[in-house]
């Protein structure tokens, strides 16, 4: 019972964590005792310790993400009354190899996150970050460039049937736009996140982060200059960048099933770990309900 207090305490600090330092002083407590575990031959006290060490290297990375972002955003000189100023890693006393497992961590979907977490406890094992980046790999679905699954053209025709056209992907390959036919296309190699975009736009961005939440935002910054847009994305509604991107939507379609993406030979592929959302961005919000309702639930703002 003690343990389990102990528990709970440690997951309410997390989630209260407001700060890198908050983080790593949880994480040492557990990674103490998670070797006094190891010592003692305790398997549920190993679980468990560990699993809030891998907690708070998710919520530690979380926060590095944030202060790159706030970094891009504001530039070096960032310790404005808008953005505090920012700590080095050397200063936090992180390397530049935890940053990147931790920000790896960080990536996870909640979902995938949590049944990674869930498949460890089941076998009474540490939990380490290497196995949970394992377990919780996720399917990648996407029409963009470097990637093997493509957007099933059933999608990409109620799109067309919505905004008339598609004059740009700003995400996509040679492969992908022999579906989505795009009049103008960015690849990886070109990187639509550098380039303007204008008319009406079809976007499936990489699921990766930090490329989606530079997609995401990128989509907002450019929306005053395009006529509408379409997003297909992982309906990751926990997390800000799905959140921002959808406040700003005209409408939102929740298909009823996982999308099944389609491989390089025109093949179904297996349904992905998450489900997704389709943002609609423009004023024909009537003809995208009557094109994707068929998908699944359609929600709308007044």
């Amino acid at each position: 019972m003690q343990e389990l207090e102990k528990y709970d305490a440690a997951r309410h600090a997390l989630q209260a964590a407001a700060s890198v330092d908050e983080v790593k002083e949880i994480r040492n407590k557990s990674l103490a005792l998670a070797a006094y575990a190891k010592q003692a031959k305790d398997k549920d006290l190993l679980s468990w310790a560990s699993e809030i060490k891998i907690r708070a290297e998710r919520r530690a990375g979380e926060l590095l993400i944030d202060m790159e972002k706030a970094k891009n955003q504001y530039g070096k000189s960032a310790g404005t009354d808008e953005v505090p100023a920012k700590k080095t890693l050397a200063a936090l006393g992180i390397s530049k190899n935890q940053s990147s497992h931790w920000q790896s961590v960080a990536a996870i979907s909640e979902e995938n996150f949590e049944k990674a977490i869930l498949e460890s406890k089941q076998d009474n094992i540490e939990i380490t970050t290497p196995l949970i980046l394992k377990l919780s790999k996720p399917h990648v679905s996407n029409n963009s460039g470097e990637n093997e699954w493509y957007t099933p053209y059933e999608f990409i025709e109620a799109a067309l049937l919505t905004m008339g056209s598609i004059d740009l992907d700003p995400a996509s390959s040679e492969l992908a736009n022999k579906t989505v036919k795009a009049t103008e296309f960015y690849t990886a190699k070109n990187n639509g996140l550098t380039e303007p975009w204008t008319g009406n736009v079809w976007l499936n961005p990489p699921y990766a982060q930090p490329l989606i939440s530079q997609f995401c935002d990128k989509l907002a910054l450019e929306l005053s200059a395009i006529n509408q847009a379409i997003v297909l994305i992982n309906n990751a509604t926990e997390t800000k960048w799905f959140q921002g991107i959808a406040e700003l939507s005209s409408s939102i379609c929740f298909p009823s099933s996982r999308i099944k993406f389609i491989d390089k030979q025109g093949n179904p592929g297996g349904a992905p770990l998450q489900g997704q959302a389709l943002l609609y961005f423009g004023d024909n919000r009537v003809l995208f309900k009557r094109n994707f309702s068929k998908f699944g639930l359609i929600l709308y703002y007044a």
